[in-house]
């Protein structure tokens, strides 16, 4: 065999190595829009920024633990938007359906408009605990007016999974980020009910 063909039959052989060892294409997993109770008398025009992240959080990957003084992240398993911009989404459908009366926007949206209320939301923590129990846990902040100071609150929601694995912690994520929505619209409700 020449030099050549040699390096031609390696060259092949590589690539079919390379091509059995390729990871299948990743699961792609979104959080559920959850309804709940509807309010009245909140702000007319609502504004949601951007849901911040801890650091740990901003990856195509899901997350499951940070206990134990490390992370248990899925290789194959992947959010099918940035986390960060699907909290928001998520959020922005879930506050809209709750307040009924009002238009909530995202500050990144191509509709703008001056804001009676803004909102805005970190999530410090999103996976499980050493039990099996999904956290959700941050801060959030609402504020009336243009200059209003921000009545600001921490969250912490634990909820079960409803079966185990990946499929579970979205669902239980799903309904964490409904609580919270729920928690918010009270919040706008009330807060601009106070200020009337």
């Amino acid at each position: 065999m020449s030099p050549r063909c040699g390096r031609r039959a390696a060259i092949t052989g590589a690539l079919a190595v390379l091509a059995g060892c390729a990871s299948p294409s990743p699961v792609l997993y979104t959080i559920a829009t959850l309804p709940g109770a509807v309010q009245s008398g909140a702000p007319r025009v609502i504004v949601l920024q951007e849901v911040g992240l801890a650091r740990y959080l901003e990856r195509s990957q899901i997350v499951r633990s940070s206990e134990n003084y490390r992370l248990d992240v899925e290789s194959n398993n992947w959010w099918g938007e940035p986390l960060g911009a699907m909290l928001t989404r998520v959020l922005l459908e879930e506050l809209g359906q709750r307040l009924p009366e009002s238009v909530v926007l995202g500050e990144n949206g191509a509709v703008t408009a001056t804001a009676d209320a803004t909102v805005a939301v970190t999530v410090q923590r999103l996976d499980e605990d050493a039990a099996g129990h999904l956290v959700l846990l941050g801060q959030a902040g609402v504020a009336f007016g243009a200059r209003g100071v921000p009545e600001l609150e921490s969250f912490r929601y634990t909820e079960p999974l409803p079966v185990p694995g990946v499929g579970g912690e979205v669902a239980a994520i799903s309904t964490a980020v409904g609580q919270l929505a729920d928690r918010l619209a009270a919040t706008l409700a009330a807060g601009h009910h106070r200020r009337r």
